[in-house]
Parts: structure tokens; sequence; C-alpha cells
């Protein structure tokens, strides 16, 4: 009998594709991935540790496994594990502890255990270490696939781990970009999500490679219906990028550009590289560009010095811009960061109430956002099929639409079917398939 694996993943899309490459490995030795919540020979927590509940999720998931299945090897990756490998071996939970690097033989490496032994395989990143090159893993039945092309940081922002549990900027050269999501097409998968720790810079370390350039060349592959963007730091949004999103037929027209702060000051403390103005510009000229863009952000709110004068200034800003979604995060101390030794730290009460206030004014965004486009006609890429109901998929703009459609959705896996928007119906705007008429 194939002995079985399981696998949780904390945190971003980077996290979320490594699990994917990693159950590969996996299966490669012969191992049975199964859900999380059932008995398995091996658990595998994929960690994270942006902020302090980040932390405290993948401890919870790690007792969590130990709970299910006291006699499992249990394997801690990740950020966290990366960060504080110390924290993880005191719970005395884990038989193994690797962090972002040198993964490639994890299942040989787990073979060779024996319960009750702990091995520490965390290393520290080092400045001329290569691309860690996982196996891809194209997956049957799945619409939309993400590839990891980026990995590595060398921003530090005040209030950030990142650079040290990441390491330095490394790309996936083109040609294996380009081999992966072939692979990801004869799958099925018709939309792929590129994704980075600092994806603008894809190519930095590469000779006459850059993120526009790429997307240049992915966009002739047969059988790419989409190709969508994970997030891009505002420097990094180039005239060569914004002239591929605007006049592509393939690249959405879905941005997420981290704002972080509408104040200048506190931008300066947190060792953001740009000013309001600029981002306020840099939005403008986007939506004045590319028609209809939809714009997302991340937000920090509370964040040690942060006065109530610098929060209005923040929402302002953002009601300003107008942004499509927001993404609302509350100042969490990282230890060795800069910002958990500024003075003026907040209490989770200012940090709570500021928190919601910016969540109320993003989700007036959205609704604003999601109607302009009721009434219209749009491409939706089905994802998922309620047969005889309803085909459920994503517009270019990146809306959730419901596609209500009697009987006739049997087919509509993976294709894309024109749809009016009819009504918002909380996280899904209700459509009807609409289709040409024959001559």
């Amino acid at each position: 009998m194939k002995k079985k694996a399981a696998f949780y993943t904390l945190g971003c899309k980077v996290n979320y594709c490594e699990t994917e490459s990693l159950q590969a490995l996996f299966e490669q030795a012969g191992y049975r991935i199964t859900g999380f919540e059932d008995q398995a020979d091996v658990y595998v927590i994929n960690t994270c540790t942006v902020t302090g509940e980040s932390d405290h999720k993948s401890r919870k998931a790690i007792r969590r496994a130990r709970r299910q299945s006291p006699d499992a090897l249990i394997v801690a990756t990740g950020c966290y594990t990366q960060r504080a490998p110390e924290q993880i071996r005191q719970m005395d939970q884990v038989d193994l502890l690797i962090g972002n690097r040198e993964r490639e033989k994890l299942p040989r490496i787990v073979e060779a255990l024996r319960k009750g032994s702990l091995l520490d395989l965390v290393g520290r990143h080092l400045p001329s270490e290569s691309f860690e090159l996982l196996p891809p893993a194209p997956r049957r039945g799945r619409t939309r696939g993400f590839i990891k092309i980026q990995e590595g940081c060398n921003q530090h922002c005040t209030y950030c781990v990142v650079p040290q549990v990441r390491g330095p900027l490394r790309s996936m050269p083109p040609k294996l970009v380009r081999e992966r999501i072939e692979a990801l097409l004869v799958a099925g998968c018709r939309e792929i999500v590129l994704a980075g720790v600092h994806l603008g810079l894809y190519g930095a370390d590469l000779k006459d490679v850059s993120l526009a350039g790429l997307l240049g060349d992915l966009e002739q592959l047969p059988g790419l219906l989409r190709l969508r963007l994970s997030s891009i730091e505002p420097s990094d949004v180039t005239s060569e990028l914004i002239e591929k999103v605007a006049n592509s037929e393939v690249v959405c027209p879905h941005l997420h550009i981290p704002l972080q702060s509408g104040d200048g000051e506190i931008l300066r403390l947190m060792n953001r590289p740009y000013e309001p103005v600029e981002y306020l510009y840099l939005a403008k000229l986007l939506k004045q560009e590319i028609p209809g863009l939809s714009l997302s952000s991340d937000l920090i709110v509370g964040f040690p010095g942060e006065t109530e004068r610098h929060h209005r200034r923040s929402m302002k800003l953002i009601a300003d811009i107008g942004f499509s979604r927001l993404h609302i995060f509350k100042y969490s101390p990282r230890p060795g960061t800069p910002a958990a030794e500024l003075p003026d730290q907040l209490s989770n009460e200012i940090k709570e109430r500021r928190s919601q206030e910016m969540i109320k004014l993003g989700e007036e965004m959205a609704s604003a956002y999601h109607r302009q486009f009721v009434g219209s006609v749009q491409p939706v890429l089905v994802e998922k099929v309620m047969p005889g109901v309803y085909g459920e998929g994503f517009t270019p703009h990146y809306l959730r639409v419901r596609i209500y459609s009697g009987n006739k959705n049997g087919h509509w896996r993976g294709r894309l079917i024109n749809a009016r928007l009819e009504s918002i119906d909380g996280r899904y705007i209700k459509a009807v398939a609409v289709y040409k008429r024959k001559k």
C-alpha cells in the first residue's frame, strides 16, 4: 500500500506554488497525496511568518497534524521555519525542519528519518545561491495554474522579514518558465498566474531579461487564454509593462500594487521608495492607459508612530485612487526588523479600529467598481460547474461571476463564456450566458 502524504499551506501565492511542487516530489517518490484532515504517514506544513498571527497559525497546524496522527512524521518548511527554527524545535512536535532552500530531495530525506529524532536542516541564504528548481506540478482538471518564476527581495522595508527568509533576488530562466507553462497548458490550464516574491524585478539577475519581455514571449503560447500577475511593486511598473497590459489580448487588466500607507511620513518610516503623490500619479496613469483596470492593493494600519492625522491622510488618498479591492493588515512587529524597535508602538484597540475603517472603505470601493460592470457583457473563464445550475469563474478584471445557465453548462469548464452581468450577490456577480445568433 502506498504511503500517504498530507500538506498544509499558509501565506502567499508563492507558498502555494511551492507546496504544489513539493506534492509533485512526493508523488514521484510513490506517495499518495491526501487531505490534511485525513490520516497520513507524513505531514508537510508550509509555514508563513509575515505577521505574528501567521506564526501562530503555523504552530497550530503543526499541533493539529500531531494530534491527528501521533505516529506520523511531521515536516515544517517555509518562512516561519526559516526565520525561527528554534521556536518550532521547542514545540517538540516536529521531526524535520527545512526552510526555503534545498528541498529538491525532501522525500528521500523523509525516508531516512527515524520517528522521534529531530533533524534540523535550516540553512542560511547565500548571496550566490541559485533559483530553487522544484519540479513542475501540472494538475489535471484545473483551469488556472500558478508558477513561481522569481524568488528573493532586496527592498528591506523596515517592517518586513521577507529578505531574511527568502534571500537574494533569483529568477527562473525564461526557457524553463515557458516549458513549465506549456506543461500546465497540456494539463488543461487556460489561465496562468505568474508569482514571485519581488515579481517586478524578474530577470534582474539574468542578462537582457525583463518581466515585460517575458510576457511578450509567453502570450504567444498556443492554448493560453490568460496571463495574470500576482503582485508588483510601484517602482517596478515600467512603460513597457504598461504597454503590454494595455495592448495584450492575453495579459489581464488586473494589477495588484502594494501601497502600504497613504501618508508620506509613514512611507519613509517604512523605507518605501515612493511618495503618496507618486503612487497617485501612477494609479491615474494606469487607469488612463488601461480602461476598466482592476487595481488592488495592500495596506498596513497601525504602523509605529502613525497618528490619527496620518491615518486620515491615508484614507483620503485611498479614496482618491479608488481601488477595486483592498487587503488590510494590522501592523505586527517582526523580531529583528527596524520597525519593531521604533517608539510609539500602537495599541491593538487603535489598530483594530483603523483596520475596520479601512475595511469599510475598501468594501465601498469594491462595490463601486463591481457596479460599473453591471449590464455589460464580459468573457468569463469558467473554473467550476454546478451541472444544470451555474458555471463559476472570473472575468479578465478578476470579477467572480456565476452564470446561471439551465441545462447548457455541462461543457463549460475551461472555456470562455460571454456573459451579461446582471446583479451583485455578495461575493459574486450574477450573469446569464450570451449566445451568438446563428445566421
